[in-house]
């Protein structure tokens, strides 16, 4: 999972990335080429942006509702993987192309993948909180158990 960091440069930067050739850019290290059905092109085109990790060559992330996926095999068809984990997302539910959309409908998005952006971020930070406390507890009861 993401940290709040990692979320926040994501959310910034992947407002470029309505643009499927932008995304499609993205996966210039990507390794499922030819003879794939995740190809970079169709990861595109389901909205994903490529983010490999260090020891993890195959992460993305979904410029809209931040989804990240990982675990890839040549087989495994982008749409079918994003609609299952993320139904409700934005970009999946898109019926014109970026360039067509009006301001309105654009806004309407922004504010949309803003709100997953917010959910996201204090999920992580109570469940941070949920492990300050679990550990403040544990240490006060071994303190406890002491006296």
């Amino acid at each position: 999972m993401a940290t709040i960091d990692v979320l926040n440069s994501r959310f910034t930067s992947f407002g470029k990335m309505y643009s499927n050739d932008t995304r499609q850019q993205s996966f210039s290290a990507w390794p499922f080429r030819e003879d794939c059905t995740c190809t970079p092109e169709k990861m595109a085109n389901a909205g994903f942006v490529h983010c490999p990790g260090e020891n993890e060559p195959d992460i993305v992330c979904c410029f809209f509702c931040l989804i990240e996926l990982e675990g890839w095999e040549p087989n495994d068809d982008p749409w079918c993987e994003h609609i299952k984990r993320s139904p409700g997302c934005g970009h999946l539910n898109l019926k014109k192309d970026f360039t067509e959309l009006t301001v309105a409908e654009f806004c309407h998005l922004e504010k949309d993948r803003l709100k997953i952006f917010l959910r996201k971020v204090c999920h992580i930070k109570m469940a941070s909180f949920r492990d300050e406390i679990d550990h403040k507890l544990n240490s006060l009861q071994s303190q406890l158990a002491s006296l």
